[in-house]
């Protein structure tokens, strides 16, 4: 008898379909990202615009691992398109922690998810590290930007604005999580998620 809770091919499917939703959001939101404030804003737009496709995604999450594997993929994403390996880092265990939340909530409650796809989202929040802890290495291979957008960024992204964007990214995850539960209201009735 095959293990239930074991990752099958449809849930892979899932996960690598619902990551390509979320990657061309994401990518769509920072190439806004040439103008200095929208590379500030990045951590409001991203979590709030993938929040109706993430929700989606969870309305097919029974299994612990499909979360992480896609917290994993972003991650990675941003890393290979030239954020750095923190988004990578920070993102498998923002990916965990908000698999042990939903889990809590039986993968069937609507506040575990809406929780768990703000701490998840944390990954967004890990670009920003090259900016605040080494800002030279980060902009040295972003020359071509032109030196007067590496100063109007940096003077927008001091050091102590890390906690302030980390609250930020939280806080519109959970905006963004319940208006993808709003909108998917059908979706979410038909899962059993209350």
């Amino acid at each position: 008898m095959e293990n239930s809770n074991r990752l099958n091919a449809k849930d892979l499917i899932n996960v690598g379909i619902y990551t390509a939703i979320c990657a061309v959001i994401c990518c769509a939101v920072a190439m806004t990202g040439v103008i200095p404030i929208m590379m500030v804003l990045l951590i409001v737009f991203v979590p709030i615009l993938t929040g109706i496709p993430y929700m989606l995604f969870l309305t097919k999450v029974k299994k612990f691992g499909m979360i992480l594997i896609l917290n994993v993929l972003m991650g990675a994403l941003m890393w290979v398109t030239g954020m750095s390996y923190y988004a990578l880092v920070v993102g498998t265990i923002s990916g965990l922690v908000a698999e042990f939340i939903y889990r809590t909530g039986k993968y069937q409650s609507k506040w575990h998810g809406i929780i768990a796809y703000a701490i998840s989202g944390i990954y967004c929040w890990a670009n920003y590290f090259g900016i605040f802890f080494n800002a030279e290495a980060y902009f040295s291979t972003r020359q071509n930007f032109g030196q007067e957008y590496i100063d109007a960024v940096t003077g927008l992204l001091p050091v102590w604005m890390c906690p302030v964007l980390l609250v930020a990214d939280i806080v519109c995850g959970i905006i963004g999580g319940w208006i993808g539960t709003k909108a998917l209201k059908k979706h979410f009735e038909k899962a059993g998620i209350v």
